[in-house]
């Protein structure tokens, strides 16, 4: 139990401090670069307005949401034994936490008024 625990740290900031210099970093020294994917993602699916959101807060909350994500898939998969079942259970943990924790991201964002036109 403790080992999980300390894989899961382990990954969670190993994950966050890679994030954090390759992506939240970059994007707010050079304005010119193209949004993160989760950034466009978040947008495009629940009609958030960039001008109300607070860009450097939202590449903060991407990245401990993403971290956590990884980490979590990591110390699942570790506790199994089979590379192909590794693989599989990875694989589907992933896409199911992203989606879910980024819709949860979406919808509190929406809930804060941060969309286009005002709607919700």
């Amino acid at each position: 139990m403790v080992e999980e625990l300390i894989l899961f740290i382990m990954t969670f900031l190993l994950v966050f401090i890679v994030y954090e210099i390759f992506i939240v970093r970059k994007s707010k020294k050079d304005k010119r670069r193209k949004k993160p994917i989760e950034v466009n993602y978040l947008i495009n699916k629940y009609n958030l307005d960039i001008d109300k959101l607070n860009y450097k807060k939202l590449l903060n909350i991407i990245s401990l949401v993403s971290a956590f994500d990884i980490s979590l898939v990591v110390t699942i998969v570790s506790l199994l034994d089979n590379f192909y079942m590794q693989l599989m259970v990875g694989f589907v943990l992933i896409m199911a936490l992203i989606l879910v924790s980024y819709d949860i991201v979406g919808r509190i964002y929406k809930k804060k008024g941060c969309c286009k036109n005002g709607k919700n």
